[in-house]
């Protein structure tokens, strides 16, 4: 499972080599993408430390935040380096978006100390795109002295802002608007389509769990952000939650003890999300998880890895898989059929 998203970063990591002094190890720039109305630069984009200007189309593009080369890759780009979150898949490629990548063969940065500010200087990029990065001013400083940098809006949480903002903000600087647009325009639809399909959906409370139990907690996700792929579906997250998420916790988790799990008694439907069957054996070993209403009327979904993996990445890749995967065992948990599991 991810680390908690709130607090997914480390320290930084420091570095002494100048970009200036890596350029001339750098490759050769190459084309990433489609061409674009050259109307379209140069371009500025507003960001949390004010404004990037982009004078022409960019061609060698590094992805330093989590979750951004889905988005680029959606938009028909092809980013010379992308970022690995965790699964440890292949070009940080997770299976969904396998099809949009292509043949491209990205070079695959860590944040496991930090950015790697020498590393993304070696790329030679044009542009940096760092909207769900976690990216303080001093990263932001330091990056824009390799290459034009994007950081996150500004306007919400530096981790994980909606998955909309970003792709519209990253459309823009990539020169595609009205393509990156037309994403989040087709996801919305699906979400529709798939919610006027289950008019059972709507009004169910629902709450959606990490895998485990961790020192003697349940982490439940709140209203917001991480919950909006169910409530777009028409289900509706039980405020009861709200009580155990701290004051300063600024990823809509709740920390919930499992001596007061009852609490998740509010939700019609539960959703874990498991990532191995070693992970189901464990929670339904758990008295305190089994005594749940939920549980116990069989409306529980437990996901599979790659699932979950998609629901925490929040992309316009992963959540269609969302909802081809999560859909038909919604359904069953909402009959009481479950517990329902998703399929990799």
């Amino acid at each position: 499972m991810p680390l908690t998203r709130s607090k997914a970063l480390t320290a930084l990591l420091a570095v002494v080599v100048s970009a200036a002094a890596l350029t001339s190890c750098a490759p050769a720039a190459e084309d990433s993408g489609p061409a674009v109305d050259s109307d379209a630069f140069p371009v500025t984009v507003e960001h949390a430390y004010g404004g990037t200007t982009i004078t022409e189309q960019p061609t060698r593009i590094v992805s330093v935040g989590y979750t951004e080369q889905d988005t680029l890759w959606a938009l028909g780009l092809e980013p010379v380096g992308v970022t690995d979150w965790y699964g440890d898949h292949e070009f940080a490629s997770w299976p969904w978006a396998d099809e949009a990548r292509g043949g491209s063969e990205p070079e695959v940065l860590t944040t496991s100390d930090g950015l790697d500010f020498e590393a993304i200087a070696l790329l030679d990029p044009d542009l940096i795109i760092g909207t769900n990065a976690g990216m303080t001013e001093e990263d932001y400083d330091r990056l824009s002295d390799i290459a034009p940098t994007v950081a996150h809006s500004g306007d919400y949480s530096m981790y994980f802002e909606p998955w909309d903002v970003q792709t519209l903000q990253i459309g823009e600087a990539v020169g595609l608007p009205d393509e990156a647009q037309k994403l989040v325009d087709d996801v919305d639809a699906q979400f529709a389509d798939a919610a006027a399909a289950h008019p059972e959906f709507a009004g169910k409370s629902i709450v959606f769990l990490q895998n485990a139990i961790y020192d003697g907690a349940a982490i439940a996700y709140q209203d917001g952000l991480s919950t909006d792929f169910l409530t777009d579906l028409g289900f509706t997250i039980p405020s009861e939650i709200d009580a155990y998420a701290p004051e300063d916790e600024s990823g809509g988790q709740a920390y919930i003890p499992v001596e007061n799990l009852d609490v998740l008694n509010a939700a019609d439907v539960l959703i874990w999300g498991t990532e191995s069957d070693d992970d189901i054996t464990a929670l339904e070993a758990e008295p305190f998880v089994t005594a749940i209403s939920a549980m116990k009327n069989e409306s529980v979904v437990y996901t599979d890895g790659i699932t979950a993996g998609a629901i925490y990445f929040t992309s316009p890749l992963s959540l269609p898989y969302v909802l081809d995967a999560l859909v038909p065992a919604l359904a069953d948990a909402v009959a009481g059929n479950g517990p329902a599991r998703t399929a990799e």
